[in-house]
């Protein structure tokens, strides 16, 4: 059982952030914020997938203007994304920005933090003290040295240094995130920072990487973090469709056993007895399960001789053969379907299956 660090709360438009709020899953578009329709395309399909809390970066003016429309047409709170021009914050809110991502301490000085501020006040917008390895202050790193695991000091004093200069304009409604690219950098700066301040924490690995390299790293790391019950959001990086983020991140939290959204996908790693494109399948299946809310358990396995018994818990599930394949419930074969068939047919028995439970028969 995971007992997570009490933490203030906070609110990003309707979604709670620390306080025992449920853990928020969070994202990042990678569109030209200006380019409205294709921002919102997709949001929208990261809306689909579960994103709770979307980011998108706000370079100049244009993207800073463009937020009013793209909030009219999502339903998850918008974060703007901020660097080093305080006018593009305070534009950002005053065009409909629900939080954002700042370091306080690179927008050019006190008088233009303070203009950012009022207006986080004025527009009642929470701010994320984001700070990565990149960005630390030279005075720091000749104090502390470059982050390491076993002396992260120079992440946690910029994140603590620019609250302070939040705090000292009377402004509290903050959260913190400290990144940086290494495993164990990130794990130990955590680890700290959890231990200093009762501020909500944002996890998250910076330029994790690809699919797979980022996949691991962030999983080691937020999953030993969230373990320890340190984390109130947290988004997963990867140079991908950052569909994949929310992915990834909800099947972390489904195998700490701290959220569950919809279904459960599993699926063996095949051997020589699979006689069908069982990886296209499985990709296909799981992606139709992305739009499903039920906490089913799903399985597709590769062959009709052990399928139905090694994944007998699983709810529904499907097995190919050669021309031919099955699905069973529960471990028993509900019926046989040509392997042409296979994929669509599964594929309305789950959609069944779904509305059955939504109508609790």
């Amino acid at each position: 059982m995971i007992t997570r660090k009490t933490t203030r709360q906070i609110h990003v438009g309707s979604v709670a952030i620390g306080g025992g709020a449920p853990i928020a899953v969070q994202s990042m578009t990678n569109t030209l914020t200006d380019d409205v329709e294709a921002t919102v395309r997709q949001i929208h399909e990261l809306e689909r997938a579960g994103c709770e809390i979307i980011r998108v970066a706000v370079p100049d003016m244009a993207a800073a203007h463009a937020l009013t429309a793209i909030r009219e047409q999502i339903a998850i709170p918008l974060i703007a994304d901020i660097h080093f021009d305080a006018r593009l914050a305070v534009a950002s809110m005053e065009h409909g920005a629900q939080g954002i991502r700042i370091n306080p301490g690179n927008l050019g000085g006190p008088e233009k933090l303070a203009r950012v501020v009022a207006a986080a006040k004025l527009h009642q917008v929470p701010i994320r003290v984001g700070v990565n390895s990149g960005s630390i202050e030279k005075g720091l790193l000749t104090q502390y040295g470059y982050p390491t695991p076993e002396r992260p000091d120079a992440l946690i004093e910029s994140a603590l240094g620019n609250v302070r200069l939040l705090e000292a304009h009377g402004f509290f409604d903050i959260k913190i995130s400290i990144k940086s690219s290494d495993t164990l950098t990130t794990i130990a700066g955590y680890r700290q920072l959890a231990r200093t301040t009762e501020y909500p924490l944002h996890l998250g690995v910076t330029e994790a990487g690809g699919l797979i390299a980022g996949t691991v790293k962030s999983s080691v790391a937020l999953g030993i973090l969230l373990a320890e019950g340190i984390g109130d959001t947290f988004r997963i990086s990867l140079t991908r469709d950052p569909v994949e983020e929310i992915r990834v991140g909800f099947e972390l939290l489904r195998s700490l056993r701290i959220r569950e959204r919809g279904p459960e996908l599993i699926s063996c790693p095949t051997c020589g007895r699979t006689r069908i494109d069982l990886f296209s399948l499985a990709e296909k299946v799981e992606r139709h399960l992305q739009t499903m809310q039920s906490s089913l358990k799903v399985a597709v396995m590769g062959c009709v001789v052990n399928g139905p018994g090694e994944a007998r818990e699983a709810d529904i599930g499907i097995a190919g053969g050669h021309g031919v394949g099955i699905i069973f419930k529960k471990g028993e074969i509900y019926k046989k379907v040509a392997e042409a068939e296979l994929l669509p047919v599964f594929l309305e028995e789950l959609d069944k299956l779904e509305a059955e439970r939504k109508a609790g028969t």
